[in-house]
């Protein structure tokens, strides 16, 4: 029988998912350097998704534990926009199946882009419930960001439907009816916060985006209302927006 090329092989392998599986066992047997680079490529991926999956695991272990326990509806709780000098601060909380698995997820920090918008479509057809919570500046400026903060929290808790029976919150302790851990760094250590991170920064990042086609000059699609050079600089220049937090220096020394 005719040896089959190297792009035949590549395809073929795609579908192999066990080291056990009789093509792999055969194709280890051709001294081509192609196919050797090829199950050298197949090892690798097989070690990443490995390592992936590993992390998922890890990324589990509070909901594991909650579950263990008897609570069934665990909502991950997380916010972001804290530090910029505009634009509103965001929280969602999210409610996840028990078997929810996507690869990859991560605190959104430390996802890409082009993945985070992925994510967040995932998130949104697979969660039992997802809802957000948004503070404008104008109250920031009247509560303070910390207030703000844990008022976003709360409004997206409230949110949600169905009603959660445990709540895992990214470091903020909150009043709610619900028994609760604050984690810190909770977006890199639970699922279920990490999914809730994914939907505060890509719904966040949009209406920045958005504001930043009313207002160009301040490049809010690019620095997310961060306090850049170049957002600085426009300040100097124009002045501060609707969406400029005015108790926030070097804002409140100037107005």
């Amino acid at each position: 029988m005719a040896k089959l090329t190297i792009r035949q092989i590549e395809e073929k392998m795609k579908t192999i998912e066990l080291e056990d599986d009789p093509f792999l066992q055969s194709i280890k047997q051709d001294d081509r350097k192609g196919v050797q680079q090829l199950l050298a490529k197949w090892h690798s991926r097989q070690l990443l998704q490995k390592k992936i999956y590993e992390k998922h695991k890890e990324m589990t272990r509070y909901e594991c534990q909650y579950r263990s326990q008897g609570f069934q509806l665990i909502a991950g709780i997380d916010e972001v926009g804290r530090g910029p000098l505009a634009g509103p601060v965001v929280a969602a909380a999210v409610i996840l199946p028990e078997n929810f698995y996507l690869p990859g997820l991560d605190d959104s920090k430390k996802v890409p882009e082009q993945k985070r918008a992925e994510y967040f479509e995932i998130i949104n057809a697979e969660a039992e419930a997802v809802s957000v919570g948004i503070i404008e500046p104008e109250e920031i400026d009247r509560i303070n960001i910390f207030e703000a903060t844990k008022k976003a929290m709360l409004s997206a808790i409230e949110g949600l439907n169905p009603k959660p029976d445990f709540l895992l919150v990214d470091a903020v302790k909150l009043l709610t009816p619900y028994p609760m851990e604050a984690i810190i760094k909770g977006d890199g250590k639970s699922v279920t916060i990490a999914a809730a991170s994914i939907i505060a920064k890509v719904t966040r990042d949009r209406m920045m985006a958005e504001i930043g086609k009313e207002f160009p000059q301040y490049g809010f699609g690019k620095n997310m209302g961060y306090g850049t050079k170049e957002h600085l600089e426009a300040i100097k220049l124009h002045g501060i927006t609707p969406h400029h937090r005015k108790s926030f220096a070097p804002i409140k020394d100037s107005y």
